[in-house]
Parts: structure tokens; C-alpha cells; sequence
């Protein structure tokens, strides 16, 4: 009976968790998201999907995920009865697959369980319904290791108790599948809008190349073919900006790249090198604030043997080395008016002469410059040549800070833990609840640069396979960057932290104040007193 009320307890707690997401949070990606991130926090889900289907296509994608890459999420496509979760939008009936080993209609299609022990792994698949009709599916796995042999035995000898517990965690997935049945038809109706369109506008450029208006402006929908990638991003800003590099891309057009430090201009020069006619040939990059001015010449234009002390063979520059190709100029407003002027020469002429040579060199090279700096406030100062800056400004491309694009952040996030997971050999498996509001309420003056470092440092510091709030930088802790004042002392900070971890060790332990105190070095009075005095309930970490 004890343990019934704790299940219920902790029920409730989840799903009052999930309804507050969905009644507090306008973005539609970020609900569904946030909802797979508190289900992994409370019931231990290793991997989590939310599937949708398209009526026209009748095929079933993936919209969102938790535990998986974009590649395996990319990957996790079924038509209708194929598998479990086509067989599951056939009928719409669950199905519990208490091992995937003996199941054959379980085709991990995403080939995310390959390196996991199959025969430990069960697999819950609900429908999601609108009214009558099914939409898509809400799933999760998680390793059968994880229910407690104790409450097991509690409850009754042999598999009951296992099954009785597996049929406590349909309940609750079929609750959260109701609640978020809203959401996910939104999403349905906009992924149909949105493969529509594409379909309409390649069927218009087909027939003529003049194309609608609302579908030339459309922010909200893009093409995989228009895609970078090497660039993460689903934010209105980041689609407008893969839609200019795919029209620049075609061109041989220079491009000027602006934005602020950090934001990932070095990937958008690739992006359009790679998606060129030019793709083929070299891609040379150069930096214009990373060498003395003296040296910059040489190695943007090449020397003759004797032009100067040191110089004891002839060098080919950068500008050769990128012939047939594209070059990029990074932080081209650090260069100094002499190069300048050389650089201007290039781009008119496609010509220029080594440094101490006389023979005039032609290529053809495609030049993208990149800056961080106001080049009009610097020709204002004199300090940059007008002539060059239009010559530089054929096609401007501004990349977007991180702080206009913040449903972003998540998906950067996981990106940079899966790939310093590899890098570390760590075995990260979630962003906890308190790390991820230090996240999004972050203002990022670094941009994504700052993000990936930030990411690097909290896998190498956590030590549970879960990035807490404690292991980001000080810079996200703080109120200042935060958004949330604090005025307490530094005892009351203290408190703070040691509450979270307090009530992390109980998530771990299920709510098991003894192995908890173990893991955190405490003796049970002293948990006892640490759990009266931050006034927590550990029957609620009890599932």
C-alpha cells in the first residue's frame, strides 16, 4: 500500500511537471523537447521519441528526441505497419516489448542500441491520438536493470512485479501522450504544410522559373537540399540564413560575411565553398589578425627567394594555393591599408606580384571575407578602403548571435555532448532540468563558441553521466548573466547546490536515502538531517 502511494506521488509530481511545460511554453519544439527532458529526468528513459505521421506521404518521422543523434533521429523513418511503431499507428494499441532481443518487428531502425545489451532493454510504444485518429507515437526505452529487485519483491515473487511495473510506466506515458496530443498535431499540420511547399516549389521551378512570392519569402519552411551540413540550426533566423547561402553558393560572387565573434562565420564560408561548382578544389583559409603585418603579405600573396632576410627559397601564397578555388579571408578588417589595397587589385584584376617579384600572377579564386567589426565606422575613421568594402560587399551575409536563436541551444548542447562524449570517453546521458534553465537563460556574448567550450568543460566534469548546473562556468551561475537576481549569502548559494545534489543522488537512487548518503559521502543521520533541514520529500524520487 506504502508503495502504491509513493507511485502515485510520484506521478502526480511528473505530471504536473509536463503540464506546467505545456501551459507555460508558446514554442512548439521546445514543448515537445522539454517533455522528453523531464521524462528522462523522472522515470530514467535512455532513449525517447515522439513520431509523427504525414497523412500525404504516409510515412512516420521522428519530430523529437532525447538520447539520440541527429543521424539516428534522421534515420528513424517507417511507413504505416512497419515495425513496432508502424504497427502501433496501424492499430493504435500499445505495445510493450519487455526485451527488444526477442522481439523480431523491433528493426531499430535509427541503429541507436547497437553497443547496448538488447536482452536488458524493454520498449513502450503509445499512440498519440487526435480524437479518434492516430497522429504519431510517444516511446521509450530503458534498461530493465533500473526497476529495483526490492520493490520487486514487495510487490510479489517472480515477473509480476516486473510487469506490474512496466504497466506503471504505460500509464504514465499514456497520460503524457494524451497531454501533449495538441502539440503534436500543430506539429503535423506545419511538417504537411511544410513538405507541401517543398513539393510545390520544385513542381513551379519545373514548369517556370518565376516562383510565388509567399513561398520566395517563407522563413519557416526549408528543403534538405538548402540545408548546410555542417551547420545546427531550426530557428527562423538560421533558415533564412541557409537560404542565402544556397542562392550565393551558386554564384561566383564575393561574399562578405558579418556577425559577431564566435557565431560560426568560418562554417558559413565552408558551407558556400562546399555547396559551389567549386567544391572540388581547394579551400584555403587565412586569417588577417593572427600573424604581424609584415608576415601577412607574404602569406596571402607568396615571395621570391631573397625578397627579404630569411627568405631563402620562392613560396607560393595563399591566393595560388586557392586557384580554381575559394579563399576565405577571416577577420578581414584587422588588415592594414597597403594590403588592403593589394587585396582590392586581386578581386578587380585576378592578378597580383609576389612580394620582391616583378612577373604578374593570374588566378581565379573566389574570395570570402569574413569580420566581426563595423567596416563603414572604420572607413568613417579611416582605417578601411571604401573602394574595397564594395567591392567586398557584393553579397553581405549575416550570421545571427545565439541569443536571437535560443530554442537552438538545446540542440547545440547535445550536438557538443555527444561529440566531447566520444572525444572523452565518457558516457554523458542527460542535461539535468537545473543546467538546462542556466542555458536558455544565458545571454552568450561568445555565441556558439562559447556554448561548445562551456559544453567541453561540463563533460569533462561531471562524474555521474549528467551535466548538472554546478559543472557549467561561473559565468552561468551567476545572477547578472542568469537573469535571476539574488541577493542571499554565500551560505545560502551554498545551500542551494548542495539541495541539488542532495536531490540528484535520491533521482539515482529512486528515492533510496541510504545509497544516496553513500554516494555523497554522508552518514544517514546526517542525510536525515540534510532532508529535514531543505525540507525534501525522497518518497517522490521512488518510482
Amino acid at each position: 500500500m506504502l508503495i502504491a502511494q509513493e507511485e502515485d506521488h510520484s506521478s502526480i509530481s511528473l505530471l504536473a511537471e509536463v503540464s506546467r511545460t505545456i501551459t507555460n511554453e508558446d514554442d512548439i519544439n521546445k514543448v515537445l523537447r522539454l517533455v522528453l527532458f523531464i521524462m528522462s529526468e523522472n522515470m530514467n528513459m535512455l532513449r525517447g521519441m515522439i513520431t509523427i505521421l504525414n497523412r500525404d506521404s504516409r510515412e512516420i518521422v521522428i519530430n523529437e528526441s532525447f538520447g539520440l543523434t541527429n543521424e539516428e533521429k534522421e534515420r528513424g523513418r517507417y511507413r504505416i505497419g512497419e515495425g513496432i511503431i508502424g504497427q502501433v499507428v496501424k492499430t493504435g494499441k500499445t505495445v510493450i516489448v519487455p526485451s527488444i532481443n526477442n522481439e523480431p518487428l523491433f528493426l531499430d531502425r535509427t541503429r541507436s542500441r547497437l553497443k547496448v545489451k538488447k536482452e536488458d532493454l524493454c520498449f513502450i510504444c503509445i499512440p498519440i491520438k487526435a480524437g479518434t485518429e492516430i497522429i504519431g507515437t510517444l516511446s521509450a526505452d530503458r534498461q530493465l536493470e533500473q526497476i529495483p529487485k526490492e520493490e520487486n519483491a514487495k510487490k510479489s515473487k517472480g515477473d509480476k512485479g516486473q510487469k506490474d511495473m512496466l504497466q506503471h510506466y504505460v500509464d504514465q506515458l499514456s497520460i503524457i501522450a494524451a497531454m501533449i496530443s495538441q502539440a503534436v498535431r500543430i506539429r503535423q499540420l506545419a511538417h504537411e504544410e511544410s513538405t507541401k511547399n517543398t513539393q510545390d516549389i520544385k513542381t513551379s521551378e519545373k514548369i517556370s522559373k518565376r516562383k510565388s512570392p509567399s513561398l520566395e519569402h517563407s522563413e519557416d519552411t526549408i528543403s534538405e537540399a538548402e540545408r548546410p551540413a555542417n551547420i545546427i540550426g531550426n530557428t527562423k533566423p538560421m533558415i533564412s540564413l541557409f537560404k542565402m547561402i544556397d542562392k550565393i553558393a551558386k554564384t561566383n560572387a564575393t561574399t562578405l560575411i558579418l556577425g559577431e565573434s564566435g557565431v560560426g562565420k568560418e562554417l558559413v564560408a565552408s558551407a558556400i565553398h562546399f555547396k559551389s561548382r567549386r567544391s572540388g578544389n581547394s579551400f584555403i583559409k587565412f586569417n588577417c589578425a593572427a600573424l604581424p603585418e609584415s608576415i601577412v603579405e607574404s602569406e596571402l600573396f607568396g615571395h621570391e627567394k631573397g625578397a627579404f632576410t630569411g627568405a631563402s627559397a620562392t613560396r607560393q601564397g595563399r591566393f595560388e594555393l586557392a586557384h580554381t578555388g575559394s579563399i576565405f579571408l577571416d577577420e578581414v578588417g584587422e588588415l592594414t591599408l597597403p594590403v588592403q589595397a593589394k587585396l582590392l587589385r586581386i578581386i578587380q584584376e585576378k592578378e597580383f606580384e609576389r612580394v620582391g617579384g616583378s612577373k604578374t600572377i593570374k588566378v581565379d579564386v573566389r574570395v570570402i571575407a569574413a569580420t566581426n567589426r563595423n567596416l563603414e565606422e572604420l572607413i568613417r575613421e579611416g582605417l578601411f578602403r571604401e573602394d574595397l568594402y564594395y567591392r567586398l560587399n557584393i553579397f553581405p551575409i549575416t550570421v545571427p548571435p545565439l541569443r536571437e536563436r535560443k530554442t537552438d541551444i538545446l540542440l547545440l548542447a547535445d550536438y557538443f555532448v555527444e561529440k566531447y562524449n566520444a572525444a572523452s570517453q565518457k558516457g554523458i546521458r542527460r542535461i539535468s532540468t537545473t543546467a538546462i534553465d542556466m542555458l536558455m537563460r544565458y545571454h552568450w556574448p561568445g555565441n556558439v563558441r562559447e556554448l561548445q567550450n562551456c559544453m567541453e568543460r561540463a563533460v569533462i566534469l561531471s562524474e555521474d553521466n549528467v551535466i548538472h548546473g554546478y559543472h557549467l562556468p561561473p559565468t552561468l551561475q551567476t545572477a547578472e548573466s542568469s537573469g535571476t537576481p539574488y541577493t542571499g549569502s554565500l551560505q545560502q548559494k551554498l545551500d542551494a547546490i548542495e539541495k541539488e545534489m542532495i536531490m540528484e543522488a535520491l533521482k539515482r537512487t529512486k528515492g533510496n536515502m541510504s545509497r544516496a548518503a553513500i554516494q555523497l559521502g554522508l552518514s544517514d543521520r546526517i542525510m536525515g538531517l540534510r532532508i529535514k533541514k531543505f525540507d525534501i520529500d525522497y518518497r517522490k524520487f521512488r518510482i
